[in-house]
């Protein structure tokens, strides 16, 4: 399933990239929730999961009695309308992030087998989840016969050797599931060299200590190596695919920039979605540009980006770009490697940052968004918010979010079609390049592809024929009005 697996016992070691490795059936996970600081609101999942522990351990000889999720009754779902009337925070609880954490297992392929929680007041420096807790989660995973083990939260070298060390099955950590899902994904070359490098980029400082396998070349007589271990030479051949990959990447960035470039020689300006991942921005794009591109309710769907060009109200013509979705706690090896892909991003004229609508943690996930954003250095670019599965709201929530819905925001449903021409219009008042103008023209009736241009290109407001002429009112991109400049009344 992992980003890295091999090495000693079955355990994690080196990675398979390109592809996910939860093999040809699903395996079996056991999840860990990891509260630090120990959140008041999450107590009620934390009843669940120590019941799900307490239940697990009393079947260790029917492990098919096992519970699964299914025992754990997630709360029912509130519209962050909702969630602004009772001005709840921005920050996820212990629940919500569980709850996302799944989601992340079951687009890798996984089966949750059984959840715990574990909450400190900060995280144990040998274990994350402290002696007691890995014992539970150990007998646990013995009684559900686990496959994997799962944190929900990133895992030091130090932590990871010794879980694994304690525990009777793999151990991943939320980093490496991302990076797993990543591999599964990724259809172009592009998209798998980039894959490729975060996963070794990764995995470079977790190689100390991974068993005998790592151990000092054998002694005595005829086994003598060159003094050098396992793990330096496992280091050196790492860092040096690192090194090609990223040689690699570069000549792909050359040519995206040279693709860029001619693109630029027509002023056709980009509008980039971007957001938090399963927002709907797959759907948007194919509601927008009838493209057809894949859209699944499973997280990070979409890896390599996608640009088709969409007419605006204004007959404008721009190039719509889909993009990678954006997580809590993106790894900060995935937007490095994924650097040439964002490059759309960080060149867009304007960004549509696609929210879920229905989400009961919007604002966080925009402010996750926004972080990565600020990373890309893209920040600060003309944005337009939409507001997507307004089909899922309730009456009284979608009454809710047009009060409280600021100017720049726009609500539509990217599954029914709801809100697209408001999208649209937004989109033309946002863009700054070759803006919009009026103009009034006199064109010969003989000039046929001249009144083509124009009947394709601008919106004809008015016409009207005086003997051999066509007068007519326009608006249009400057560009265009601009090359018309000979056919444009006097005083004009």
């Amino acid at each position: 399933m992992t980003a890295v697996e091999g090495g000693t016992g079955g355990r994690s070691g080196f990675p398979a990239t390109g592809s996910g490795r939860w093999g040809g059936g699903q395996e079996r996970a056991v999840l860990v929730g990891v509260d630090l600081g120990g959140s008041s609101r999450s107590t009620r999942y934390g009843v669940a999961g120590a019941r799900c522990a307490a239940v697990c351990s009393d079947r260790q000889d029917n492990p098919a009695d096992a519970p699964t999720t299914s025992a754990l009754e997630p709360r029912a779902v509130q519209a962050p309308a909702a969630q602004a009337a009772r001005g709840a925070g921005t920050g996820l609880d212990t629940e919500e992030s569980l709850a996302e954490f799944r989601e992340l297992v079951a687009s890798a392929g996984g089966e949750v087998a059984a959840e715990l929680l574990q909450r400190r007041a900060r995280p144990d420096p040998a274990t994350l989840i402290g002696a007691g807790k890995v014992e539970e989660v150990a007998g646990v995973a013995a009684s559900v016969n686990a496959d994997l083990v799962l944190f929900d939260h990133d895992l030091t070298p130090t932590q990871l050797r010794n879980l694994e060390a304690a525990l009777p099955c793999r151990v991943l950590d939320r980093t490496q599931l991302i990076l797993d899902i990543f591999a599964r994904h990724a259809r172009t070359r592009e998209g798998q060299l980039q894959v490729e490098l975060a996963q070794l980029e990764y995995m470079l400082p977790r190689l100390t200590g991974r068993g005998k396998a790592m151990s000092q070349l054998g002694g005595g007589i005829g086994t003598r190596g060159p003094g050098e271990t396992k793990l330096e030479t496992d280091r050196r051949q790492i860092q040096r695919r690192i090194d090609q990959l990223k040689l690699d990447l570069e000549s792909v960035r050359r040519v995206r920039k040279q693709q860029r470039q001619r693109r630029e020689s027509v002023p056709v300006p980009t509008v980039a979605l971007v957001g938090y991942t399963n927002a709907g921005k797959s759907t948007l794009f194919n509601r927008l540009s009838g493209a057809g591109v894949l859209q699944s309710p499973r997280m990070f769907a979409t890896l390599d980006p996608k640009l088709r060009a969409i007419e605006l109200p204004s007959r404008r013509k721009v190039l719509l770009s889909d993009t990678v979705g954006f997580i809590r706690n993106l790894p900060h090896t995935l937007v490095t490697s994924f650097r040439a892909t964002l490059e759309e991003v960080q060149q867009a004229e304007v960004l549509l940052h696609v929210r879920d609508a229905n989400s009961t943690y919007g604002e966080e996930q925009k402010t996750q968004v926004e972080k990565v954003l600020a990373e890309l250095e893209a920040l600060g670019k003309p944005r337009i918010e939409v507001l997507n599965k307004a089909d899922l709201l309730t009456d009284h929530e979608r009454t809710g979010l047009q009060t409280r819905k600021g100017a720049g925001e726009v609500m539509v449903s990217a599954r029914t079609g709801e809100g697209m021409d408001a999208l649209r219009e937004a989109i033309d008042r946002a863009l700054f390049s070759d803006p919009v103008v009026e103009a009034e023209l006199c064109v010969p009736q003989q000039e046929g592809a001249v009144l083509a241009a124009i009947d394709a290109g601008m919106v004809v407001r008015q016409r009207k024929y005086e003997g051999n002429l066509v007068r007519l009112t326009v608006s249009g991109p400057a560009s265009l009005v601009g090359r018309l400049r000979r056919y444009r009344q006097r005083g004009d």
